[in-house]
């Protein structure tokens, strides 16, 4: 039996994650460590709210002496560090609370681990610390690190603070950068929801310069997956690059739900191009699928369809939150985590 703390688990892919886990580990104790931010929500996990393994705790990833009284208290042995702030076009608007979470924050935990004796630490990233690639190649685990905006800078400073306490502390340290996540539960400034619901209000879908940025998406659910391999067979010090293998342009995701939907192309809206925006990320997975044997399950097809669907039967979940969304945002930019 083990017990695992969740950092960012009221977020969309702390919260799948926590869904997953309890479903297939149903003997392990699960410990929801989330600061409950705009992107949060109880209702992701309402599921299990009840159930006597599952325990969530209000609390900030910065706050060291919380964080080391629920770790010892619940005798924590896992950790799975979600927590980030993640939406790019945020970050530019203002750097200095990405740096504050996604680094200082990490560091905190980091040290909160070490002092507490956390046998192992999953840290999850994002392939946005790459930069961009051109037409042709893949990110692997050995790319240099060459982040271009300010979200993507803190997430690669947090990676280097991890593995740090790897090499100087010898922490129990695995590092996982995946690509695009789509899926339920996703906060609507992101960009495959934002498309669904714009559509189903019939309103402009803004889309950044040409439409011909190019993404990697992964559905959530194999991005769950393929961290619960990584917990179970993964060795530290390593890093693990998880991809869906679906590439696609903007303009190709966008006109993809347009046509699930019924929707007219009339709908596209180009808008000025983000600043420092990337033209291209793709993940070589092999890594992980040679090593640890796990391959994603969902195809682009088969998962937008599903995404789709839950959108249009959770109309109420989605409007609640939409007043929050920044207006002209294509919400581009999730990767690991990014993770509300």
């Amino acid at each position: 039996m083990r017990t695992v703390l969740v950092t960012g688990g009221l977020g969309f892919i702390g919260s799948n994650f926590i869904l997953h886990w309890v479903k297939n580990h149903p003997q392990d104790r699960v410990i929801n460590y989330d600061l409950l931010t705009y992107a949060g929500n109880p209702t992701n996990v309402s599921s299990v709210h009840n159930l006597p393994q599952y325990r969530y705790v209000l609390g900030d990833i910065a706050d060291s002496p919380l964080l080391e009284k629920v770790m010892l208290e619940e005798m924590v042995d896992t950790v799975v560090h979600f927590a980030a702030e993640s939406h790019v076009d945020r970050s530019i608007k203002d750097p200095s609370v990405f740096v504050r979470t996604n680094v200082l924050g990490t560091q905190y935990l980091l040290e909160a681990a070490m002092k507490c004796g956390i046998n192992r630490f999953i840290h999850i990233s994002t392939d946005e610390v790459y930069g961009s690639l051109g037409r042709e190649g893949f990110f692997t685990e050995l790319s240099p690190i060459s982040p271009n905006s300010p979200y993507s800078a803190s997430k690669a400073g947090s990676d280097l603070m991890a593995r740090a306490y790897y090499e100087t502390y010898g922490l129990p340290v695995i590092i996982t950068r995946c690509s695009n996540n789509y899926g339920p539960h996703q906060y609507p400034e992101k960009m495959i929801p934002k498309i669904i619901t714009n559509a189903l209000q019939n309103q402009p879908i803004p889309v950044y310069g040409d439409g011909q940025n190019v993404r990697d998406w992964l559905h959530v659910v194999d991005h769950c997956s393929a961290i619960e391999r990584v917990i179970d067979s993964g060795q530290p010090g390593q890093v693990y690059n998880i991809g869906g293998n679906n590439e696609c342009t903007n303009l190709q995701v966008v006109s993809e739900i347009l046509r699930y939907l019924g929707k007219p192309d009339s709908l596209i809206q180009f808008v000025a191009d983000r600043l420092g925006h990337d033209r291209r990320y793709a993940i070589d997975a092999s890594k992980i699928r040679d090593e640890l044997g796990w391959i994603p399950k969902y195809s682009f097809h088969e998962g937008m369809a599903q995404t789709v669907d839950w959108y249009v039967e959770h109309v109420e979940w989605w409007r609640r939150l939409i007043v929050d969304v920044p207006k002209r945002s294509n919400g581009e930019g999730d990767g690991g985590e990014k993770n509300k």
